[in-house]
């Protein structure tokens, strides 16, 4: 595929990966189930699977109808940029790490905001953590505010669909980190993230949960402290499993508990807020 067409129809980048995408999954179904050298919570499962390509495909569709709604938002917002940025090699890296540094915020806000936790709680609430779990993705991100985080670099003067080229680059490299296939890396542990810093990430050890907010560069969360390294067995998933397949059970599930606790009566203003917008670990202290 022409490069300058994902320039300008960035939507088709992750379209050009796939193949690449089911080649590493081919790869890895192969030595985790054929020749069982991973353990089973690396194994594919046909139930699963069916999930997570339905969730992934879900998520697409919502991301293409916001789109078409965002897009004159950031266009909008691009007509008042601060700077005129001439896109070369050393603007793209520019670009890339300020995105990278976004992203780290917008994953950190959607583990310590409820709001967002709604939706990013599809990705952790598998058991299981490979290549497929990175498909695990919920259509609920654009009513959450995902897009929100990405405004100030469309304000500064990067053309949005150079924005959302970078975006969708980002989340198509972090694809390659949901295995458990590949131990450590050596001395990449200390700028990137690894399969090693997501599987921390995915865990539900105490010691685990609401660390490795990273999409490519791990220099955030061990600037920010949010960073644990690797050394207990991950135990994959969320404190309160959703256990079900159903992609709408996956896809809904808390937004439905969190709505019915903000709407119970008796509750303060105050008290509504919280259950919406309180980190979710205070849910399970009221």
């Amino acid at each position: 595929m022409d490069f300058a067409i994902l320039i300008t129809h960035p939507e088709y980048l992750l379209m050009a990966l796939a193949p690449l995408f089911l080649l590493c999954m081919g790869l890895e179904w192969y030595w985790g189930n054929v020749r069982q050298k991973l353990p089973s919570s690396a194994q594919y499962q046909a139930k699963e699977l069916v999930c997570n390509f339905t969730l992934a495909g879900m998520h697409q569709l919502s991301d293409i109808l916001m789109g078409l709604l965002l897009s004159q938002l950031y266009l909008s917002l691009f007509g008042w940029r601060l700077f005129e940025i001439n896109m070369g090699v050393v603007s793209f890296i520019a670009l890339f790490i300020a995105q990278d540094f976004c992203y780290y915020w917008f994953h950190r806000a959607s583990h310590r905001v409820r709001w967002m936790w709604a939706a990013h709680l599809v990705h952790h609430s598998s058991e299981n953590m490979n290549f497929s779990t990175a498909f695990r993705q919920s259509l609920m991100y654009p009513f959450a505010g995902m897009w929100l985080f990405w405004l100030p670099l469309v304000i500064i003067g990067f053309a949005p669909h150079w924005v959302v080229f970078v975006v969708l680059l980002n989340l198509g490299l972090q694809f390659f980190v949901h295995t458990q296939a590949i131990k450590k890396l050596g001395p990449l542990e200390w700028i990137f993230n690894t399969p090693s810093h997501h599987r921390v990430h995915h865990g539900r050890n105490p010691q685990y949960i609401d660390k490795n907010y990273a999409g490519v560069l791990i220099i955030w969360d061990r600037w920010f402290g949010s960073f644990e390294p690797e050394v207990e067995t991950v135990d994959y998933g969320i404190t309160k499993p959703v256990s079900s397949f159903n992609p709408l059970v996956v896809t809904f599930s808390e937004w439905q508990s969190m709505f019915k606790q903000a709407c119970a009566p008796g509750l303060s203003i105050a008290q509504r807020w919280r259950l919406l917008f309180a980190p979710p670990a205070k849910q399970s202290e009221d």
